[in-house]
């Protein structure tokens, strides 16, 4: 069996380097912040290429589909809890602007993801 291709798909791997950005942050936190609010952005986070992989694998274009349209709720909860940590001062403007930089690629390649998925057929 060989690699899988979601591996190769640059969505996913735009979505792996938001979590582990992510993670890289959050780690850093003092321990009822990532008790909180940490664990719930580490959560959706890794989800959207859990969703991703998860849909591949579905080997159906329906499947894939619906996971990958989990996969965008993931982000949008992602964006949501990176809004209540910076507005928390959790997060630095740096900080900020890394991730949104990764955010501006990530959203708009998985909506092409999931327009696409289907239409070869």
């Amino acid at each position: 069996m060989g690699r899988p291709n979601f591996e190769k798909l640059e969505v996913y791997q735009l979505s792996e380097k938001l979590a582990d950005e992510i993670w890289n942050i959050v780690r850093g936190w003092d321990y009822f912040t990532k008790d909180t609010i940490g664990k719930q952005i580490v959560r959706s986070a890794d989800s959207i290429s859990a969703n991703i992989a998860e849909g591949e694998g579905r080997y159906n274009f329906q499947d894939n589909r619906r996971f990958v349209k989990i996969a965008r709720g993931s982000l949008y909860e992602t964006i949501n809890w990176l809004r209540r940590a910076y507005v928390r001062n959790l997060l630095t403007d740096e900080q900020i602007s890394r991730l949104n930089l990764i955010i501006d690629k990530l959203s708009p390649k998985l909506n092409a993801y999931l327009n696409s998925i289907g239409n070869s057929n």
